[in-house]
């Protein structure tokens, strides 16, 4: 599960970095402005996408990981409640074997007397 969840998260950064690049290309191509100052811009806009695209993946991983934990408690709730259950079955089946068997006890008594 934790393999799958590093995946989601990775693939969640690199669609971030991928809108960053093209934004920033966007920008290259209408910016009418030396390649000095061009490159300045997109050095500060790639430091900036990074710093955002980070901080989204923590946000995801944390996100991932609290649904992972609530998951997990919720599927400890159920396996308990299913071992109630089963337990309150099991008891209630050994009841009915007994009773069953006392009452097969008395037709035998009832038989050998005819």
């Amino acid at each position: 599960m934790e393999e799958k969840n590093k995946k989601v998260a990775a693939a969640g950064a690199l669609l971030l970095l991928a809108g960053g690049i093209i934004g920033a290309g966007v920008t290259l191509l209408v910016a009418p402005q030396s390649g000095r100052r061009t490159r300045r811009d997109l050095t500060r806009y790639a430091k900036k996408v990074k710093a955002q695209a980070d901080e989204k993946v923590v946000d995801l991983t944390d996100s991932i990981s609290d649904l992972v934990d609530t998951i997990g408690e919720k599927t400890d709730d159920l396996l308990d409640r299913g071992k109630e259950v089963a337990g309150g079955a099991r008891k209630d089946l050994i009841r009915l074997i007994e009773e069953g068997a006392a009452t097969l006890e008395k037709f035998r008594t009832k038989l050998r007397k005819m």
